[in-house]
Parts: structure tokens; sequence; C-alpha cells
């Protein structure tokens, strides 16, 4: 089942005397099967953030026409966009600038509360969510004394409280220690695997990008190339066309094959990087 369809889908920013300022998302045709999980890349500008805004209808398109679980963003009914973003949760960027309340619990519960979810519910749902990002101890805390890594995982509790089936991590580990993205990607392939749920991860992390089961390739709002890790990062003119890196298994099977090692430079994770290199070893 498509969760998402783009169908020659354009969006352009405009200045404040109304004139266009040039295309964010230009002509960009994709379809994403329910749970899958997604990297968007591209570089500063290359139109990934307005293409989240433009699944769960926070910006609407130009032209083209843009469906979640084949409801399309635009539409007559006034509760067809309200359905939509109950089904597509965010978490952006900056932890701080997602919080709503000062206490975690409170915090989490704010999305249901503001969609009409029973209370008797929504205190089910912060167990649950609570539970699946390891956070229940955290439960009474002050936000503000949380470290990064484990403010983001409030701010997925919150998404999470509204039982979305589309989770988007709009470069959600950019401002975060290792220690910190490890924690959230550990989350988002748990919703993925156990639950299912289909992640869009926008990120500047190979790393992380190389782990999806789908990657799509943006430059100057076009979609330049779409395919799984091993196709993506393979075509290495293409990923610098984008001003991107290889993930770092990559660049390394490449200086060994650089150095006359036989090794397969289709790697793209450290886990295949050391299977490759046990092969090897046993051969010899």
């Amino acid at each position: 089942m498509q969760a998402i369809t783009f169908e020659n889908v354009s969006y352009a920013y405009k200045r404040a005397d109304e004139e266009f300022s040039g295309k964010a998302v230009d002509g960009v045709s994709l379809g994403i099967e329910a749970g899958r999980s997604v990297a968007l890349l591209g570089a500063n500008g290359s139109g990934k953030s307005t293409l989240a805004k433009l699944i769960n209808g926070l910006l609407l398109p130009d032209s083209g026409e843009v469906k979640v679980f084949g409801m399309p963003t635009v539409c007559d009914d006034p509760n067809g966009l309200f359905d939509i973003r109950k089904r597509v949760g965010m978490v952006f960027q900056n932890p701080d600038n997602q919080q709503i309340a000062s206490i975690v619990e409170d915090d989490i519960a704010f999305g249901p509360e503001n969609v009409g979810i029973e209370r008797e519910d929504i205190g089910r749902r912060i167990d649950a969510a609570l539970k699946f990002t390891d956070m229940e101890r955290f439960r009474y805390s002050q936000i503000s004394r949380l470290s990064g890594g484990q403010k983001q995982r409030v701010a997925i509790a919150g998404a999470l409280a509204l039982e979305p089936d589309i989770l988007i991590l709009d470069e959600s580990t950019s401002m975060l220690d290792p220690k910190g993205r490890k924690e959230v990607m550990e989350v988002a392939r748990s919703l993925n695997k156990e639950k299912g749920m289909t992640i869009i991860n926008i990120t500047h992390y190979m790393d992380e990008a190389a782990e999806a089961d789908e990657i799509y390739l943006l430059k100057a709002g076009k979609l330049l190339k779409k395919g799984t890790p091993d196709e993506v990062f393979s075509d290495v003119s293409t990923v610098e066309e984008c001003g991107l890196e290889l993930p770092r298994a990559s660049m390394l099977a490449a200086k060994l094959k650089a150095a006359g090692i036989n090794i397969d430079q289709k790697i793209t994770t450290k886990e295949g990087l050391a299977e490759e290199l046990c092969k090897l070893l046993l051969k010899d």
C-alpha cells in the first residue's frame, strides 16, 4: 500500500511582494510504500524539508498532487487535512523549539489533548510512548534538565502519542552528540521494525541514511536518484553532484579497492564492511 505519493509536485516560496523566488520543489513524483524506512538526502536548499512539510499539509503544492494513504492534501473537506496530520507525526531539528510544557508527561499529552482524545486514552498513549522511547523514569522530570538526546526522545514520544502511521524526522539528530544521535535512531529503527511505522529521515549523516530501505537524492528541488543504499551510494558521481559524501564504510571500502584489495565497493555499513573483510581473511 502506498503511504505517500507525489505526482509532478512543485512548490515555490514567495517574497513579500508575492513574486516567486524559485521552486523549492520542482516537478517531483515519487511513491513510498507503507512500512518502509526512507532517507531524504541533499545539500542545504535542496528541498528536503519542503518535501516533508508538503507530506503533512504544512505546505500545499502550487501544482501537482500529494496524497497520504490516498487522501489528497488539497481537498474541499476541511477535515481531510486534519485527518492527514493525525497520521503524520513530525520531529524537528531543535528539541527546545518543540517544547510545549515544562514537564515531560504534560508535553507528551499536549498533542492528544488538542485533537480531542479522551483523557483515559491519553493516559494509555503517554504510557506507551514513554515505554517505547525508554523515557518512563523521566515522566515527571523537567524537560530543561534533560540531555539533547533525551529531549529529542520526548519530542518523538509526543509524536507517538498521536499514534501516527508515518513519522518524519526533519534533521532530528543534527544538533545532538553521537550518543544522542544513536539513541534517537534506535527508537526510529524500533518503530519501523516492531510497529511497521513508515519512517522518513531527513539527514546529513550518511551513516544514518545507509540503514534506510530506500534513499531519495534531491538537488535544487528535483529528484535526481532513488534506490537502495547500495544502488545510490555506488553512484559516486551523482552523490558528489548533490554535495554529499559517502558513508564512512563506503569511503574506506573505496580506499581499500584503490590500494589493490579486491573488496565489494557497494558496502554502505560498518557491519557489511566487517563481513566483507572477514570473507577476504578467510580466503587467505
